[in-house]
Parts: structure tokens; C-alpha cells; sequence
């Protein structure tokens, strides 16, 4: 079994070398034959690692433990989903998961565009297969998912608690589907460059890429945030961690890569800021992949393993120089055919949000990388707190909403003073409305009085010009506004799907906002019978109970919610101890509503009876979960084929 996945390991490394050697010699020597001979390889390529990663399925649910990472990350008695999950569970399996997706993506390409240009998708299949080929020989010489024991366990270790947890199924997969995505807006970006080929025959591809690896960078980041606050007990969803932070910096640039391509396309503007962003985006990628799986940052999420950090600093350190390179080598002929004609316009808001998300990028890239520096320069390591992170990345993500507010008032190329305050108004009027609003519900804090009606304006711009758009399509098509509404946004999907992600940005900073500024927390020893307060919430303790398998044992603690003296609810916070695993796992107890979470932990007990709870109250925390969930459905509409050729803009 393991030398099956071995052996197809070993031979994929050898057909990706083969289809980037031969690309490049059948490109550059005009045969025919070796061009078709290296897009034979490519599909080889897939196959072979199709082959590895079933080998390695099969193996986890056949329960091979003379394999070391079916016996390190499965059991018997584990569920058929969670054996499943392991394959992505641990360093080897990811990077496994890494090279075959990295080859679906690359044969993807290979068959879309095949009728395109010969010359750019050749040497954008070459990078392609490069980098392939570097996780692959990574995978055989470093982390080999199929290295054998010297004997043959009669279970596994089982899968770390923490991870059996439905966010896992699909937070893993989608982080890594986006790092691998930006390859190939990448690939086709430097293939651009070495042909010199005009922007059709590359940019709307290179868009299409970018906009999936962002969609999933986006919605992996909003599951781990989801996974953190039900799984941790700790409360909260963002830490500031090296490897949060690792997936939310390409997510930033490539928004930054989105919003220049949209320019470029409509515009012909913003043509070295687009090579730049995508090659920052994927070296950014490889970061990410890289801090997961070293031990050069201390992080709860890493793999933490030795001996991968050669590789890894000499492929990004050759990809950056030789993109850089190329990139400059090609500087003159990549001038904006444009410039922006006022800076009240469409194209200069673009431009604050560029610097905007590249100044936000820096800031969290530097902050995650300063204890490497600290040791560097004075020998000590010195972390970076959580609080520098909220107090720098606040307002900066502050502008970029406000810039997303007035971008939508404005126009291409020139846009009147008087129209802008025409257009801003109504949604200005209507965002003031809601201080006295929150002021007679009791809040009374500035920062909330300014903040809230902030994401107001900006929410209600949005709205407004979406409304001013039906409505001028009504007017020359006819039809009701429902027919008018699905008609604006069939014709213009790019575009209307980047105002509902818009929105869900909104909407996740309004739960931020509620949950960073608003959240109250009491802790209690409780005996049976005893109760606790905690803004509102009457917490009566009725008992403890125990629960045993023969794998784990876990004690669930009950408490009943009372709210203005009415019963709403029990909640059953629980610790959970694996025999497997020496980490208790806390399994906390939400009562969640539009308003505010109820967030309960059992932190402890004693022997006479006594056990000790921490409740925390998170205002407005459902709305983080809604934003990710518009900015679903939002990325999916960008994303979906179909555009009809009445529309005129990329999204903006």
C-alpha cells in the first residue's frame, strides 16, 4: 500500500520536471510534438498524485497503521468524516492535498486556454509545473506521507480533539484551495510578461483565478475565526496568530489584485500594480504554507516541523527575485495607458484602497514577523501583543470601509462635487439618524455613537446607488423592481457581487465592532442550586453528570438561562478528557441571538461539589457569521460565468 503512494510520488516529481523542461524546449524550439508531449505530462502529473492521494484515503480508512500518519492521526473508533478530515489533519497529508490540487488547478488551465495562446500558456504551465514539482520533492525527501513503522500498532493515536469539529472539514481545505489558487494568476502573470501578450489573452483568465483563491482565502478565514470562538473556550475568534495572520495577508492583496484588474480591464490603468500584487499575493501563499509547517513562530495552528525551512526560504527567495526581475526588466512596456483625471473619481478611490490594503498588509506582515527580527538585531525574541494589532489594523480598517462608502457615489474619470454630495446625503441623513437612536437604547459610549453609524453610512450608500440602478434600468426596460433587481444583476455580476461582499464586510465589522467594545464577562463558583447574573442573564446551576466511552470521558455540566425572570434555555458546557491525549478539551455552551451571544465555559471543580464557570455576553456576534455569509454569496455571483454583454465594469 505505502509503496504505491511512494512510487507515484516519485514519478509525478519526474513528470512535472519533464512538462516544465519540455514546455519550455518545445516553446523556445518551435516542436510542436514536445509542447503536446509536456501537456501529456501534466495530466500524467494529475494522475499520479490522484493515485498518491487515494493510496492515502484508502489507507486512513482501512485502518493501515504499519503507515506513521494513518497510525499518528486515525483510530477504530473514529467516524468515517473525521477519517476523512485526517488526510489534511497533519504537515504531510496537507502538502499532499497541496500538490494535487495545485495539479487539478494546473490542468484546468491547461484545457481552458489550451485554444489561446500557445507561448503563454506554455511558460505559464511551466511555472506551474515548477512549482508542483517543489512540493513534490518536498513531500518525498521531508514529510512522506507513506513512511512506514518498524512495527504494526494494533490502533492509531486518533485525531486531535481540537480538530473534530465540523469547521475542520472545511477550513483546512479551503485556506489551502486559496494559497494554491494564486498560482495560477501568478503563473500566467510572469507568462505574460516573458511574451509580452496583450491583456485579453490573459487578464480575464488571471481575474477568474484570483477571484476563486479569494473567495476561498475569505470564507477559510471566517471558519477558522468560527472554529477558534466554539472550540477554544476562550471567547474569542481572532488572536492576532502568525498563522491567522498568514491567511488573512494574501487575502488583502489579492482584494488589492482584484480591484487593479478591474481598473486595468476598463481603464488600461494600474498595469504594474497588477504584476506586483500577484506576485506579492503568491509568495505571500508560500509564506503562509511555510509558517504552518515550521517552528520559527511559536503558533497553536503549526505543524511545528524541522528541516523544511531550507526549501522553503530558497523558493521564495528565487520566486521573488526572478519575478521582481522580470518585472522590471519589462517595467516600460507595462505603463499605464491612463492616469487618473481628478481625484474625486472612481479611479483615485481605487488607488487609496490599493494603498489602503497594502499599508494593512504591511502592518500585520510586520507584526508577525518582528520577534524573528528582535532576535536578529538584539539576540531576544519579542512578540508582538494583540493589542498593537487592534490599535494600528482599527483604523486602517476603519479608511477602507469608509473609502468602500464613498467610491460607490462617485464616477469614472471626473465626478462633480455637487453629485457626490447629491448622491451622499440620503445615506448620510439616515446614518445620523441612527445616534439618537442608539442613544435612547442606552448607548451612550462616542466611540459607539461614531462607529456604528459609520458602517451605517456606508451599508446605506451601497443600497442607495444599487437602488438608483434598478431604478434607472426600470425606467428603460420596464418591469417591476423585482425584474429590474435580477436583471441589473445578471447583466453586471462582477460588479453587483462585489457590492453584497461590500455589505458582508459591513456586517462583520458591525459584530467586531459590538463584540470587541461591548463584551461583558463574570466568572462564579457555583454549588447545585446556586445562580449567577451577568447582564440580565440569571444562570442557575443544576447539576453535574458524567458521560464514558472507551475513549473518552466527559463531564457535562447543566445550567438553566433565565432572562427578566422568564426560563429560555439550558446550556451544557462540558470538558472532555481523551485517553489518547493528555489536553482536556473544552466543549463550550452558546445561546446565540441577532442581539448577543450567551457564551458559557466550564473552567473547573472541586471536590466538595463546587464548580467554577466563566460566562461572557458578545453583543451583535451573529452578524460576523452573516457577513461571511454574504461574502459567500457575493464572491460566488463575481465569481459565476454567464456575464451578459451589456455589462461594462468589473466589480468595484
Amino acid at each position: 500500500m505505502a509503496d504505491i503512494g511512494q512510487i507515484a510520488l516519485i514519478l509525478a516529481v519526474a513528470c512535472s520536471l519533464y512538462a516544465a523542461l519540455a514546455f519550455f524546449i518545445g516553446t523556445t524550439k518551435g516542436q510542436a510534438w514536445l509542447v503536446t508531449s509536456a501537456r501529456n505530462a501534466v495530466l500524467a502529473t494529475l494522475g499520479l498524485v490522484t493515485l498518491a492521494s487515494l493510496t492515502l484515503i484508502y489507507a486512513l480508512i482501512t485502518h493501515h497503521f504499519e503507515i506513521s500518519y494513518v497510525a499518528s492521526h486515525t483510530s477504530r473508533d473514529m467516524s468515517l468524516v473525521y477519517i476523512l478530515s485526517a488526510f489534511w489533519a497533519g504537515n504531510a497529508g496537507s502538502l499532499l492535498l497541496w500538490a494535487w490540487l495545485l495539479s487539478i488547478f494546473a490542468v484546468t488551465m491547461v484545457i481552458q486556454n489550451w485554444s489561446r495562446s500557445k507561448p503563454l500558456l506554455a511558460y505559464a504551465s511551466i511555472v506551474a509545473m515548477l512549482t508542483e514539482a517543489f512540493f513534490l520533492i518536498l513531500i518525498v525527501a521531508v514529510a512522506n506521507p507513506f513512511e512506514k513503522l518498524h512495527f504494526t500498532p494494533n490502533d492509531g493515536f486518533g485525531l486531535n480533539p481540537l480538530l473534530e469539529n465540523p469547521g475542520m472539514l472545511f477550513h483546512p481545505p479551503a485556506l489551502l484551495g486559496g494559497y494554491v489558487a494564486f498560482t495560477i494568476p501568478f503563473a500566467l502573470a510572469i507568462a505574460a510578461m516573458i511574451t509580452a501578450a496583450p491583456d485579453r489573452e490573459w487578464l480575464g483568465a488571471a481575474r477568474s483565478w484570483a477571484l476563486l483563491a479569494w473567495l476561498l482565502l475569505g470564507i477559510g478565514n471566517v471558519i477558522g475565526a468560527w472554529w477558534a470562538y466554539v472550540e477554544l473556550g476562550w471567547g474569542g475568534y481572532w488572536a492576532w496568530d502568525p498563522v491567522e495572520n498568514a491567511g488573512l495577508m494574501p487575502w488583502l492583496v489579492g482584494t488589492a489584485f482584484l480591484h487593479s484588474v478591474a481598473m486595468q480591464r476598463r481603464r488600461g490603468m494600474f498595469k504594474i500594480w497588477v504584476m506586483a500584487l500577484i506576485i506579492l499575493a503568491f509568495n505571500l501563499c508560500i509564506f503562509g504554507t511555510f509558517l504552518t509547517r515550521s517552528n520559527i513562530l511559536s503558533s497553536v495552528h503549526t505543524f511545528n516541523e524541522a528541516g523544511m525551512e531550507p526549501f522553503f526560504l530558497t523558493f521564495i527567495g528565487i520566486s521573488l527575485v526572478g519575478s521582481l526581475g522580470l518585472l522590471f526588466y519589462r517595467r516600460n512596456s507595462l505603463r499605464s495607458e491612463k492616469g487618473a483625471e481628478s481625484l474625486v473619481s472612481k479611479e483615485a478611490s481605487f488607488t487609496l484602497t490599493n494603498v489602503v490594503l497594502l499599508v494593512g498588509t504591511f502592518v500585520v506582515l510586520l507584526g508577525t514577523i518582528f520577534p524573528l527580527i528582535s532576535e536578529g538585531v538584539r539576540g531576544v525574541s519579542t512578540s508582538v501583543s494583540e493589542s498593537f494589532f487592534n490599535r494600528v489594523m482599527g483604523p486602517i480598517f476603519l479608511l477602507l470601509i469608509l473609502v468602500l462608502g464613498i467610491c460607490g457615489l462617485l464616477g469614472w474619470r471626473r465626478t462633480k462635487s455637487r453629485s457626490v454630495i447629491r448622491s451622499g446625503l440620503p445615506p448620510l441623513a439616515a446614518a445620523l439618524l441612527l445616534c439618537p437612536v442608539l442613544f435612547v437604547i442606552g448607548i451612550r459610549e462616542w466611540y459607539a455613537l461614531v462607529l456604528f453609524p459609520f458602517c451605517a453610512f456606508v451599508a446605506f450608500s451601497q443600497l442607495a446607488t444599487w437602488y438608483r440602478e434598478v431604478m434607472a434600468r426600470r425606467r428603460v426596460k420596464g418591469g417591476n423592481p423585482l425584474t429590474a433587481f435580477l436583471g441589473s444583476l445578471q447583466a453586471n455580476k462582477p460588479r453587483y457581487g462585489g457590492m453584497i461582499v461590500h455589505l458582508g464586510i459591513i456586517l462583520i465589522a458591525v459584530g467586531v465592532i459590538g463584540s470587541s467594545f461591548y463584551q461583558v464577562e463574570a466568572e462564579a463558583a457555583l454549588m447545585p442550586g446556586d445562580s449567577m447574573t451577568i447582564k440580565g442573564y440569571t444562570l442557575t446551576y443544576e447539576g453535574m453528570s458524567l458521560d464514558h466511552s472507551s475513549t473518552k470521558m466527559i463531564v457535562i455540566t447543566t445550567l438553566s438561562v433565565y432572562n427578566s425572570d422568564k426560563l429560555v434555555g439550558e446550556l451544557k458546557p462540558e470538558k472532555i478528557f481523551h485517553r489518547s491525549y493528555e489536553q482536556t478539551v473544552t466543549e463550550v455552551a452558546i445561546r446565540s441571538t441577532p442581539i448577543e451571544d450567551l457564551y458559557l465555559i466550564l473552567a473547573g471543580w472541586t471536590e466538595d461539589g463546587t464548580v467554577t464557570f466563566k460566562a461572557l455576553v458578545n453583543p451583535l456576534m451573529l452578524w460576523i457569521w452573516v457577513g461571511g455569509g454574504f461574502l459567500l454569496l457575493g464572491g460566488v455571483i463575481a465569481f459565476w460565468p454567464g456575464r451578459s454583454k451589456e455589462s461594462k465594469t468589473d466589480s468595484d
